[in-house]
């Protein structure tokens, strides 16, 4: 269940009472006192969050005048009503996520260019356990998946914002690597018969059959993950499709073996838009369901 504040209203009780008319809503009242500003307070069904949100925006109230959490059920409640998008899913709530994982942040940015570090020594070492630990800092997954929220939930400006901020850190990853790479050639520690790609990350730069696949899947469990605040746990499964790609890109360039480089930028790019095809298509499906089941 959710928990509707609304502290800047006029009119408390006619609020409260439309409030009480929408399917959903268990509970709403009215606090008027001589000494404070009218509140009111509310107990609704998560899928109705937006449909609440419309009714105080009608209402007049500010965005800043409300409060709207989730309430931490300890005994049972009975309730006849359908979740939303998925269990215990609520669509302000995520879309809430998505603004505020768009955005692109200094942390996100430090994050990528560790993560760029780390990839670049295991693709140079053709060390799998380095290129996982990478795919572990990387926070990628976060402005992905917001593009897939905005997208489904028609928002331009934030598909916009979203796509910037992963383009931008990914952008990070590479360069980092990129000049690490070319640092460690110029000072004489790389041996001189390094063949990249020799081992088995050559395969970063190749594209297959499983290419898509494996983007499609990821797409897949990085909505849900998104959507469940799984994100930490299951951001290994997503970076594996950006972050190697990534940094095996900027290493080609800074080892100067363009070819390899741009083959590497191929899969990076045919990762990503399977990526947001298949998140919002999850998205998007899930919506389809919630409709057919309201």
């Amino acid at each position: 269940m959710l928990e509707l504040r609304v502290f800047e209203t006029a009119e408390a009780p006619r609020l409260a009472g439309r409030l009480r008319e929408l399917d959903g809503v268990e509970y709403a009242s009215a606090l008027t006192t001589a000494d404070a500003p009218d509140m009111v307070y509310a107990i609704l069904a998560p899928e109705i969050a937006e449909l609440a949100l419309r009714t105080l925006t009608d209402h007049g109230v500010p965005e800043r005048g409300y409060l709207l959490a989730r309430a931490e059920v300890i005994a049972p409640q009975a309730s006849a009503h359908t979740p939303g998008l998925a269990a215990g899913l609520v669509w302000i709530d995520i879309l809430g996520q998505a603004r505020a994982n768009s955005r692109l942040i200094t942390r996100y940015c430090v994050l990528m260019a560790v993560a760029g570090v780390i990839a670049c020594l295991g693709v140079l070492d053709d060390n799998q356990i380095l290129i996982v630990g990478a795919m572990a800092v990387s926070p990628d997954l976060l402005p992905l998946c917001a593009a897939c929220v905005a997208l489904i939930g028609r928002r331009p400006v934030m598909v916009r914002r979203a796509l910037v901020t992963l383009a931008v850190g990914l952008t990070i990853t590479s360069a980092v690597s990129r000049v690490l790479a070319w640092f460690l050639d110029v000072s004489g520690i790389l041996p001189a018969d390094l063949v990249l790609g020799e081992g088995g990350i050559g395969t970063l730069a190749h594209v297959d059959y499983s290419t898509a696949i494996v983007a499609l899947a990821a797409g897949v469990a990085a909505i849900l993950a998104f959507e469940t605040r799984a994100s930490a746990a299951v951001g290994v499964a997503i970076s594996v499709t950006t972050i190697p790609a990534s940094a095996y890109f900027g290493v080609a360039m800074g080892l100067g073996e363009p070819d390899k480089g741009l083959s590497a930028l191929v899969v990076l790019g045919i990762n990503i838009a399977m990526l947001l095809l298949a998140g919002s298509a999850t998205l998007a499906l899930q919506a389809r369901l919630a409709s057919a089941r309201a």
